[in-house]
């Protein structure tokens, strides 16, 4: 866990680094592929992703080094063929697991966070899930496990191999000739990443593309067929937390309103999108009919709260690093309280770019609670011994959310509504 938070620490400045220059270089070639909330909202969701996955919530029905033991019939000696069958097993286990994500009902809505945005972008690559509570992935290791690929060959690559499918969300790069045939590229995954009726769950692969070839879900991107993003029932909100449980939340309805418990069962496996016919009928979901002519999401922002959700997006991604940073010293306990900290403040800036009327009460809630921590204690998480009146600062920064909350919701909000300000 302490060796993953490392990774992150590392890991995080680099991809927000790669995301504000793809920012820069849009504005620069007068091509710009970002809109500030859009990608506030999924790097936002990139903070819950790691926040979870670091503090290992969820569980495991089976763990890798427990089919290691049981399961392997051989030993591989030479030590460059380890790491080769090791990341090749990844990759076909990583195919199959998205291929489950987009076939399954249950599945997707571990997925669907992923697809939500309406643009594609590098920060789309960190729509990240935090709904995949139920760990299966070890299963479709048993390839692997077969082939007797040590745990801490498939721990070092894992990362690797989740890492390097990053850089392929982009609509910067064009097709790449021969590399076609071998890796996911930026065409492909945008073939992916589309709601077309052409593209639709093809392209499936992680790292290599032969897998879909393979497999019959290979498509190539089509000239005439510019892609278009986002997910066909369309999430409606800059809240990731709550994109993360939305389809789950439609499934569970759709399962206690049918009339049949034939489908109250079966609803869960069905093919994604599968709806009981009844309820279908009876409670009508909206799904973009036409991919070339729909509104995307874009709530009325003032200049000003632009500029309030990216200091917000900074001010979490610092507190989360300085989490990463002091990881073994905050212990088991303090990590669950400071991730919570982390989750509220997502949930609380997204939902005021969102305009609810509740999420100043979320941010005056966390406000309050994150200083009388500070006051209680003396300090923050240990902070103090790292920065310079540390605590002080994020004891400033908890009053800044308090009156920005309160400003966007009980001022500029009113006066907007009324015409009075300008966008």
């Amino acid at each position: 866990m302490e060796s993953y938070a490392t990774a992150l620490l590392y890991a995080i400045p680099f991809f927000v680094g790669l995301v504000l220059f793809e920012v820069i270089y849009g504005y620069y070639v007068k091509n710009q592929k970002h809109n500030v909330m859009d990608t506030v909202s999924s790097l936002s969701s990139g903070l819950t992703n790691v926040v979870k996955d670091s503090l290992q919530l969820g569980v495991a029905l089976v763990t890798y080094p427990f089919l290691l033991e049981h399961l392997a019939l051989m030993e591989i000696k030479a030590t460059w063929l380890v790491w080769v069958i090791g990341f090749l097993a990844l990759d076909f286990a990583g195919y199959w697991n998205h291929r489950l994500s987009h076939s399954i009902n249950f599945f997707w809505n571990q997925h669907v966070i992923h697809h939500s945005s309406e643009e594609f972008n590098l920060a789309c690559a960190l729509r990240q899930s935090i709904s995949n509570l139920l760990v299966y992935f070890p299963l479709l290791m048993i390839p692997a496990a077969l082939l007797g690929v040590p745990n801490k060959v498939v721990a070092i690559l894992a990362p690797l191999h989740l890492f390097a499918q990053f850089w392929y969300h982009t609509q910067h790069i064009g097709k790449m000739g021969w590399l076609e045939y071998v890796i996911i590229t930026p065409s492909q995954h945008r073939v992916h990443h589309a709601i077309n009726p052409e593209y639709i769950d093809k392209n499936l692969g992680q790292i290599f593309s032969f897998w879909d070839r393979m497999f019959g879900t290979f498509q190539e991107e089509l000239d005439d067929v510019p892609p278009q993003y986002g997910v066909l029932k369309p999430a409606s909100t800059w809240n990731p937390i709550l994109i993360n449980f939305q389809h789950i939340w439609r499934l569970l309805k759709d399962a206690w309103r049918t009339q049949s418990y034939w489908d109250k069962l079966r609803i869960w496996f069905m093919p994604t999108g599968w709806r009981p016919s009844d309820v279908k009928e009876k409670y009508p979901v909206e799904i973009i009919e036409n991919v070339y002519n729909f509104r995307k999401y874009m709530p009325k922002s003032s200049t000003a709260l632009k500029g309030y959700s990216i200091f917000q997006l900074l001010c979490n991604t610092g507190l989360m690093l300085f989490m990463f940073y002091n990881f073994s010293e905050i212990g088991v306990n303090g990590l669950l309280l400071f991730g919570a900290f982390v989750f509220m403040g997502v949930y609380g800036y997204t939902s005021l770019m969102d305009r609810d009327s509740y999420a100043v009460w979320i941010e005056v809630f966390r406000s309050i609670a994150g200083l009388v921590l500070i006051y209680w204690t003396g300090d923050w998480f240990g902070i103090n011994d790292h920065v310079f009146l540390g605590s002080y600062l994020v004891a400033f920064y908890f009053l800044i959310t308090v009156l920005g909350g309160v400003y966007f919701t009980y001022f500029e909000r009113p006066a907007q509504d009324k015409g009075q300000l300008a966008l």
